[in-house]
């Protein structure tokens, strides 16, 4: 007979067996506003599929044990030859292979794919972020190659495959490969000329033989990498296979794994060149504007990544306070718990919202998109990313003691949480890249203005905030140094004009009067009391 004492009462049940897609009525709401209608029916139906996989007990277990099973790496074989392989729990594989046959890597081949591929990035990553960061390289790794005809028709079809194949040998026998990318050195990091890997010509035209070395070399167990390396006509561009065509593995040393803070599934890998065989992507010295595409879709992947783990983060804040009670009542009821509820979701909105316009922007492939996205793609990564850390301590302090404990997850988004803002360059590097799409290219701020100008009169608080940015922008003394400030108020002023064009009246209100009226505290939890934070907090609430 069991002891009374051992009773467990007001616990939540787990946030387990619902569709993760449907449950998010802004990422549902961005996905009807931006897919073709003739595509929405499809879309719903396969983003649903997805939502149900991530939302399954199944996929949930697969994410822990990813992450409680890191990857190995072995050097060499039993008999002693130099091998370079890392080793994965089937888990892994599970969840790469989920997200390939989804279409997380296809959205260069199909009408509307990359809103439809921006929402399933934002669905699947919250089982697991760490398989994202192969997913997200070999979608970015199309618009680079494309600067080549010949290698973008012999490796695009097998990158925007849906079929995951796990297998080490050459890529023409495969059905769908996967990519990964090396750029920075140690001692360069973000300031990749000062790259020191040699590319020396070779007899066939455009191979080259690499010598160097890379600090950070993301997913090391990839059939190919796009790599930067000093050729005689300066820095260039190269894709680098995993294994040559004769089946032979290419010169590929991986020197160790990173031991991560976070993003402890996905190998990331310190990596020597030594006479390895590369081919040239694009012009020689021109690699950094060969793989800006690439760089420009990876920091949009940083904020779905960091949009993904917001969503999941106030999807467990709020599916506990719904079930828990404390002082005579459900924590959703308590009106100082409702304002962290709803601040944290306005957060989330912002973050999804802003997200899927960027992608919607990528699938209409305008002048005027193509503009606005040079501007607001790092502008969002750097906000969007910044953010998303104090969100999730927030959303772990919902839970009390429980969101300390690793089994509730809350850790483990919690680790994950600074990842976004340091790939792909952190913080100062982005608002550095924003300020120089401002002075050299003034079509960006045009399509900017023109996209919030869209709200002007709907917020007074909104013009007012458009008004100061238009000051802030005018006065350029010192501006390098004030450059978080301005990239914020971008992004801010972005993320408003979007919701009060498109969220319901009440979200809309609280973050217009938050985080652009200034009525607003030092933490999350104090909006004005006046707003209605309770529908706030209803629209976040996930339905199982």
């Amino acid at each position: 007979m069991a002891a009374t004492t051992h009773i467990v009462t007001n616990q939540p049940p787990p946030l387990a067996g619902y569709d993760v897609f449907t449950a998010d009525r802004a990422l549902v709401e961005a996905v009807e506003r931006h897919l073709d209608p003739a595509l929405l029916g499809e879309a719903r139906e396969e983003l649903s599929e997805l939502g149900v996989g991530a939302g399954s007990a199944q996929a949930q277990e697969w994410g822990a044990q990813a992450n409680e099973n890191p990857p190995k790496l072995r050097t060499h074989d039993r008999y002693g030859n130099r091998i370079d392989e890392v080793d994965f729990h089937p888990a892994w594989h599970r969840l790469l292979g989920k997200g390939v046959a989804a279409g997380l890597t296809a959205a260069w081949a199909r009408p509307g794919g990359h809103v439809r591929r921006a929402a399933g990035f934002v669905v699947w990553s919250q089982v697991e972020a760490g398989h994202g960061c192969p997913l997200s390289m070999t979608h970015a790794a199309v618009p680079a190659l494309r600067t080549d005809p010949a290698l973008a028709a012999e490796w695009e079809p097998r990158l925007t495959s849906t079929v995951y194949d796990r297998e080490l040998r050459p890529a023409a026998g495969k059905a769908g490969v996967i990519f990964g990318m090396g750029m920075t050195e140690k001692q360069g990091g973000s300031d990749v000329r000062a790259n020191t890997t040699s590319a020396r010509t070779l007899a066939e035209e455009g191979t080259y033989e690499l010598t160097g070395h890379k600090w950070f070399c993301s997913a090391p167990m990839s059939d190919g990498f796009l790599v930067l390396a000093q050729a005689p006509g300066g820095l260039t561009c190269f894709l680098v296979p995993r294994v040559l065509e004769d089946g032979a593995r290419n010169v590929f040393r991986i020197q160790r794994l990173k031991d991560k803070l976070g993003n402890r599934s996905n190998a990331s890998s310190e990596v020597e060149f030594d006479g390895t065989w590369a081919r040239r992507v694009g012009e020689e010295g021109r690699g950094v504007r060969t793989i800006i595409e690439m760089v420009a879709a990876t920091r949009l992947d940083c904020v779905l990544g960091s949009a993904s783990l917001m969503r999941q983060a106030v999807a467990q804040a709020i599916h506990h306070c719904t079930y828990r009670e404390a002082f005579g009542g459900k924590l959703v009821d308590k009106p100082l718990m409702r304002n962290v509820l709803a601040d944290l979701a306005l957060e989330s909105e912002a973050a999804t919202t802003l997200a899927l316009r960027l992608a919607a922007a990528y699938d209409d492939g305008g002048e005027q998109e193509r503009a606005l996205l040079r501007l607001a793609v790092p502008a969002a990564k750097y906000w969007v990313t910044k953010r998303c850390t104090p969100m999730v301590v927030e959303a772990s302090e919902c839970l009390g003691g429980n969101g300390y404990v690793e089994e509730s997850g809350m850790p483990r988004l919690l680790r994950e949480s600074p990842l976004n803002s340091v790939w792909e360059g952190a913080g100062n590097v982005q608002a550095l890249d924003v300020l120089r799409a401002l002075q050299r290219e003034p079509g960006a701020l045009d399509a900017f203005l023109q996209e919030v100008g869209r709200a002007r009169g709907a917020d007074h608080r909104l013009d007012g905030a458009i008004k100061d940015l238009l000051t802030e922008l005018a006065d350029l003394d010192g501006i390098e140094a004030r450059a978080r400030r301005v990239v914020e108020r971008i992004a801010l002023v972005l993320q408003g004009s979007l919701l009060v064009r498109y969220a319901p009246p009440q979200v809309a209100d609280a973050f217009c009067a938050s985080r652009l009226g200034g009525d607003w505290g030092s933490a999350f939890g104090t909006l004005p009391h006046s707003l209605d934070l309770a529908s706030v907090v209803e629209r976040a609430r996930p339905l199982v």
